[in-house]
């Protein structure tokens, strides 16, 4: 038997579109049909969690990708084209974003070239630690929104940043639609001049160039062209240590804008309906009573004399009651309280973070010899720092509006409540009796500014009162506030209005008195995103065409088999700089892997070209030679590592019936003449599949590194040679095993017999990814046995 062994096999409830296997860990991340996003195990195939789909995120995968370091999963959705952040401890979004087209394909990469620069980049502490406080922690009885920062020590937002190495998050959709997202989070490079869909994409590790495979269909009725593109992203290669500080920053502002956000859920769900229980109770007295005396003459005759009308005394006791108003003031109290304590500590620190941040942006913007071409725009930025500062303003406007109004409604329920005891006759406690002349001024002028009629509120808000006057600076509207603050008497707006120079000066942040908090938010996420967005134009602009190939034509009937995990397939060869292309042409139902190796330096000439490579009969060496010795076409193939690719092959239509076939294919035993290999040159006009009896073709025949799929009609395969795994997907698109790959049958006896055979203890696997006791056992049950997935228990995810 060969050295795979079985470790788990499923028959799942829902069909599997999408899996990807962690680069880190033994976990496999699958999409399916019912736009789930689930987490399995290795050991067993057990589910770690899942992700149901969401009406506000999207309920249709159509992408996949890991994070280098496995922590974050990434995710596609074609109905909201939208992109999910999904941490890998729990099944929860991190970060979304829109895209404007809808995903077909993402690749997540991690940059591997080194230099001194670089390197010191890496080793530094991060200055902003040591210069700002820790971003507080959001409070866990508010949002289910804001668990991404819930924890006690915070350090979500450290997920999202992640390494500081410069990893990269290239999205590919319909329509030529590629674009690149440094960490993962911002863009910095818009690509364009590729034509179709794309099929896959590969961007290397050197950031010289980017693979791209398309499928083009000129026509509805037409036959589908499959071209391949090689880009050139020398630019980002050439100044990689200043695209990945500016990257960074990115990275940072990026972050905390979504902080600031969730900062700003948290003040909204921390304010309540229960205060505008004033407003609306003054409305309806306001209809319902006969007298023509304004509500604010009925209080202030209260206040002055003692005595309420039968109307008043009717709406105080009957209406709002002593209950109600102590009530009321308990959850004013506490509501300002929290929002003010979210203003200081979250809203204020975040911004300051934000401005320090960008503050170092426009620094390296000035530094044009290293950063002007990449787009960096000092001015830009300068109008970022604005709009934060606008913000700033804003948020401390906020603070003394709840300041005065916890004072003003503090003193008007004290009064309000004693008046009311003395209605119903209570006894009023002796220190409540007490009222000097001041605290009777301060409710007179608090009567005389809040309780005013004003009926062209009413078409506004349903109501003729604004005594609750936060609310309206946390309502996501671009409606004006419907009582702005007064600024009548400010000695500072009339300084301001008298000095025409100093007005119009930079040194000044903007204010918008008449507008909410939220329509500033906006509006400086906005002016952030407009001045963060001119590297991306001009870093993909400088993305040029270096080779376009059209590899050949799909016919619509070719396979009634759903093609999820469609050939080709691109690889990035990190040791030698080379791009991997794997292909299959239909050549009279012999199917061929056709190879493309080509040099991620585009100035440099292809020495090993094209190479088609097909499969002898290895499942029965008994043949004689007159049998056909091309005996297999290829279903599926990815590569394990840079020497190995993995292939799910089934038995040409001669043999049809037999089992499917998992096998490694070593690149060794194909790339022997590399000479020969050199011969063939194409034609750039020409497709490939026209030409394809010319390309140099390998017959291998596989010794030991296969194995039969016995009671399963295999047609996909997902695999990670750094984890020695693999994962085969039936064509059901529900049945599936699950293989570790380069180990023994008999793991004990390996483990016994180490200190005697370096040879086989060289053989296990590099990482501790052997499951436990009692789950290494080859598992044989046939499909129709396995028990359904609904049935498992989730287990935690511990390392």
């Amino acid at each position: 038997m060969p050295a795979f062994r079985q470790v788990g096999e499923k028959q799942l409830p829902q069909e599997v579109v999408f899996m990807s296997w962690s680069p880190k860990r033994d976990l496999i991340a699958l999409a399916n049909r019912a736009g789930e996003v689930l987490l399995h195990r290795l050991a067993n195939f057990q589910r770690v969690w899942s992700l149901p789909p969401n009406e506000n995120t999207g309920k249709e995968v159509t992408a996949l990708a890991w994070r280098p370091d496995g922590k974050i999963l990434a995710f596609g959705l074609a109905d909201t084209k939208r992109i999910i952040l999904c941490d890998v401890e729990k099944p929860e979004s991190l970060h979304s974003f829109s895209v404007e087209l809808s995903i077909t394909y993402m690749h997540w990469m991690e940059v591997t070239e080194e230099s001194s620069v670089l390197t010191s980049f890496y080793n530094a502490e991060d200055e902003s630690n040591l210069l700002l406080p820790k971003l507080p922690a959001l409070p866990k009885n508010y949002s289910t929104t804001a668990k991404i920062f819930s924890e006690e020590k915070s350090d979500e937002i450290m997920k999202l940043l992640g390494d500081v190495r410069l990893n990269a998050l290239v999205l590919g959709g319909s329509s030529g639609f590629i674009e690149i997202y440094a960490y993962g989070m911002f863009k910095i490079a818009t690509v364009n001049g590729v034509a179709g869909s794309c099929r896959g994409l590969c961007l290397s590790s050197d950031l010289k160039s980017l693979s791209v495979i398309t499928e083009i269909q000129s026509s509805p009725d037409s036959e589908a062209e499959i071209m391949y593109f090689q880009l050139d992203t020398s630019l980002l290669s050439s100044y990689l240590p200043e695209v990945t500080r500016m990257a960074r920053k990115f990275t940072h502002i990026s972050t905390l804008l979504q902080y600031i956000k969730l900062s700003l859920t948290c003040m909204c769900e921390a304010w309540e309906e229960i205060l505008m229980q004033m407003d609306s109770r003054l409305t309806k007295f306001v209809q319902e009573k006969n007298t023509t005396t304004s509500v604010q003459d009925e209080f202030m005759q209260l206040l002055l004399w003692g005595k309420a009308s039968l109307e008043l005394q009717a709406l105080l006791m009957n209406q709002l009651t002593v209950k109600g108003l102590k009530k009321l003031g308990q959850s004013i109290e506490s509501s300002y309280s929290s929002i003010q304590k979210l203003v200081i500590s979250h809203l204020q620190s975040g911004s300051e973070a934000l401005l320090y941040h960008l503050s170092e942006l426009k620094g390296m913007a000035l530094w044009k010899q290293k950063y002007e071409s990449l787009g960096l725009d000092a001015s830009g930025i300068d109008e970022a720092i604005t709009a934060v500062g606008s913000f700033i303003l804003k948020a401390n406007e906020l603070l003394q509006v709840i300041d005065s109004s916890m004072k003003n409604f503090k003193a008007f329920f004290r009064w309000l409540y004693v008046a009311m005891l003395r209605m119903s006759e209570d006894h009023v406690l002796p220190e409540l009796n007490k009222m000097t002349q001041k605290d009777i001024t301060f409710v007179a002028d608090f009567l005389t500014e809040h309780f005013n009629e004003a009926p062209e509120l009413y078409n506004r808000k349903g109501k003729y009162f604004n005594v609750e006057r936060v609310g309206q600076y946390l309502k996501d509207e671009d409606d004006d506030l419907v009582s702005p603050p007064n600024t009548e008497g400010n000695q500072w707006f009339n300084f301001l209005k008298d000095s025409t120079h100093l007005k119009e000066s930079p040194l000044l942040f903007p204010y918008y008195p008449e507008k909410s908090l939220h329509f500033v938010k906006r509006q400086m996420e906005g002016v952030i995103d407009q001045c963060l967005q001119k590297p991306a134009d001009v870093i993909g602009k400088s993305v040029h065409q270096a080779v376009c190939i059209s590899l050949y034509k799909v016919s619509q009937s070719e396979d009634s088999t759903p093609q999820l995990f469609k050939l080709p397939f691109l690889w990035n060869d990190k040791t030698s700089n080379l791009h991997y292309v794997l292909f299959t042409m239909l050549e009279n139902s012999i199917s061929k892997i056709h190879i493309l190796r080509r040099h991620t330096d585009t100035s440099r000439s292809v020495s090993n070209g094209f190479l088609a490579v097909e499969f002898g009969n290895f499942l029965n060496n008994s043949m004689n030679e007159s049998s056909d010795s091309r005996c297999y076409s290829c279903l599926d193939a990815h590569f394990y590592d840079d020497e190995t690719v993995t292939v799910v092959l089934k038995e040409s239509v001669q043999q049809e019936g037999k089992e499917r076939v998992l096998a490694q294919l070593p690149l060794s035993s194909v790339y022997t003449d590399e000479d020969r290999d050199g011969k063939f040159i194409w034609d750039s006009m020409e497709r490939l599949d026209e030409r394809s009896g010319e390309i140099p073709t390998r017959t291998v025949f596989l010794e030991s590194q296969w194995r039969v799929l016995e009671n399963m009609k295999a047609q996909y395969v997902s695999v990670n040679g750094i984890r020695k795994v693999s994962c085969v997907l039936s064509s059901n698109l529900r049945h599936i095993r699950v293989f570790e790959m380069d180990v023994e049958d008999d793991g004990e006896v390996e483990e016994e017999e180490e200190e005697e055979t370096t040879q086989i203890a060289a053989g296990e696997p590099d990482e501790p990814n052997q499951p436990a006791d009692g789950q290494g056992n080859v598992c044989d049950a046939s499909a129709e046995e396995l028990p359904d997935e609904t049935e498992e228990h989730e287990t935690s995810l511990d390392p």
